[in-house]
């Protein structure tokens, strides 16, 4: 009898910065593809709100795995293969499919995969998505920005709808300077990423050569810790969330099948972590104890003119957030992505009544330039006139 060798997954990495389009590719791209087609997605996020994997969860996709609160191509290095091993004994899907967190240069997780094919994984492709509205303005304030850029298979477009063509002309010339030979292909609502773009590039970038090894490490670290581009602040009412309970603590919870919680989520790897797991649970049932308050809402109108106020050092601003309603509770749940000026808030009803977010107002996760975030996140927090904290 022949033993059939085992076929690997393969394993696309989506990189780009911060407000790029990369969900709402990916989802493009979800849509395209045949009900029998199973896709896992591993999510790297800033933040204490999973926004990106709620949405990705109302869509055609098999399971979300989301890691909070660091970065997978460096300080959670580990935890890559943990999720991957964990996905494929669980899912044994078609494809993985890995979106970084805005500032990760895609080299060291790269690496990552490909010293995991042992175990049956294949690096398929890198694919970086360009923000065509934006990404002249911090491109020389980002150097993650411009090696997410150079050191991928395929460019993705984003936004190009909204530029005019002289602007994408000189969109154009910046990246050919940066990386002439990649191929550049437009997305957006009306042209959605096909799967025959990205699937199957069978990429030859960053491979296991100890000299290059060496090469894309020197380049991730030549100039400065890609991490300190950006700087994060919650703005909260109601349940404080993590980030108030302890600074940079890193979750993963692993896989979470159409969206439920498993319900033995792991918080880190650190071996005071149980111990510390352990206290927030007394102080949560502590709290479970009180009378829970009521939530505070906020008007459409009110948010949006805040919103409108941010300048372009707050990159990102996502979250939940509870509008005033003229249902029998007062208000609805929405889920706020914002990037660069422009928002968006899509109707998330179904977490109305979520335990987790009982008493919560609004939980939004702020990013942007470093040295200008904490000023502007409370000033942002004030202003919302509704008792908003911030941390």
């Amino acid at each position: 009898m022949t033993i059939q060798p085992e076929v690997p997954i393969p394993v696309t990495c989506v990189t780009g910065f911060l407000g790029a389009g990369k969900t709402t590719t990916i989802l493009g791209l979800l849509k395209q593809l045949p009900k029998s087609y199973k896709v896992v997605m591993v999510k790297n996020e800033y933040g204490d709100v999973e926004v990106d994997s709620l949405l990705a969860n109302q869509s055609q996709i098999t399971g979300v795995s989301e890691i909070l609160n660091g970065c997978l191509c460096c300080t959670m290095v580990g935890l890559v293969e943990n999720a991957l091993i964990e996905i494929k004994e669980k899912y044994r899907p078609d494809r993985i499919i890995i979106e970084s967190s805005g500032s990760a240069f895609p080299a060291t997780l790269a690496l990552q995969i490909r010293q995991l094919e042992p175990q049956g994984f294949k690096l398929d492709g890198v694919v970086t998505v360009i923000d065509c509205v934006n990404f002249r303005g911090y491109e020389d304030r980002s150097p993650s920005a411009k090696l997410q850029a150079k050191y991928t298979d395929l460019l993705l477009l984003s936004k190009s709808h909204l530029c005019s063509e002289r602007d994408l002309d000189i969109l154009s010339d910046h990246l050919g300077d940066l990386n002439e030979d990649t191929p550049r292909v437009r997305v957006g609502p009306d042209h959605p990423l096909s799967p025959e773009l990205v699937f199957g590039l069978d990429t030859k970038l960053f491979s296991l050569v100890d000299g290059e090894r060496r090469d894309w490490e020197d380049e991730n670290g030549k100039e400065g810790w890609h991490g300190d581009e950006v700087e994060t602040r919650t703005v909260w009412t109601g349940k404080p969330p993590r980030s108030a309970k302890g600074k940079g603590k890193a979750v993963t919870g692993h896989v979470h099948e159409d969206g439920k919680e498993c319900g033995d989520c792991k918080t880190d790897t650190n071996p005071n972590t149980e111990a510390e797991h352990h206290d927030d649970k007394e102080v949560e049932q502590n709290q479970d104890a009180e009378a829970v308050d009521p939530v505070v809402p906020i008007g459409r109108e009110t948010l949006e003119q805040q919103l409108s106020k941010l300048s372009f050092e707050i990159y990102r601003v996502k979250g939940l957030v509870r509008l005033l309603h003229p249902n029998e509770q007062g208000w609805t749940t929405f889920i706020l992505n914002y990037a660069f000026g422009r928002h968006e808030l899509h109707g998330a009803e179904e977490l109305d009544g979520d335990d987790e977010m009982r008493d919560v107002g609004l939980r939004l996760t702020i990013m942007g330039e470093r040295g200008e975030v904490g000023r502007r996140a409370k000033r942002f927090a004030e202003s919302l006139g509704i008792g908003a904290q911030c941390v």
